[in-house]
């Protein structure tokens, strides 16, 4: 009986320690947020309702846009069942898809455009003072990934954000420096 009981002590004080360890390491993360790199901009949330055979199902879709005005931006989308849900996946993924973008004296090096779905946008450099010449959807994408001076057309037909923060971003991606 005596060795039984031993055996036990020793699983259980290994299980105590195990147990202190993860406390601590989670009350040393408890105090201490660190600083995120980045910033990010709710663009669009919307609600999102299916029907099917057995009722609505709602659930909301989150279209977040996260840079660090140093030339990398990333554009997120994602769905949940609350927003809570539906902001974190959109911000993890705008984390993850993120591009970089070649800036200089806080412009672009050359004109571009691009088209996604219904929505086409031109981009246009800026002499240095002229500001951030873009509205709505552009707008967002160019300041958070740090450019100053740029001129911008939405020559779409289309207001869908999504659609516009789509071909803005694929615009961006299709600037190249020139090689000497």
């Amino acid at each position: 009986m005596e060795p039984e009981r031993e055996a036990l002590n020793f699983k259980f004080s290994i299980i105590n320690f195990q147990l202190s360890k993860m406390f601590q390491r989670r009350e040393s993360k408890i105090g201490e947020k660190p600083r995120d790199e980045f910033e990010s901009k709710l663009l669009d949330l919307a609600r999102i309702s299916h029907t099917r055979a057995g009722g609505k199902k709602m659930r909301f879709r989150a279209v977040m846009v996260t840079g660090d005005k140093k030339g990398r931006v990333g554009l997120g989308i994602a769905k949940g069942a609350d927003v809570q849900l539906a902001i974190e996946k959109s911000t993890r993924l705008s984390k993850k898809y993120l591009i970089n973008i070649p800036i200089i004296e806080g412009t672009i090096p050359h004109e571009v455009s691009a088209k996604s779905g219904a929505a086409k946008i031109l981009l246009k450099p800026q002499t240095k003072g002229r500001g951030l010449v873009a509205g709505g959807t552009v707008r967002v994408v160019c300041v958070l990934a740090g450019i100053k001076n740029i001129s911008s057309k939405i020559l779409g037909s289309t207001g869908n954000k999504i659609n516009n923060a789509r071909a803005t971003i694929e615009a961006l991606k299709k600037l190249k420096l020139k090689n000497n």
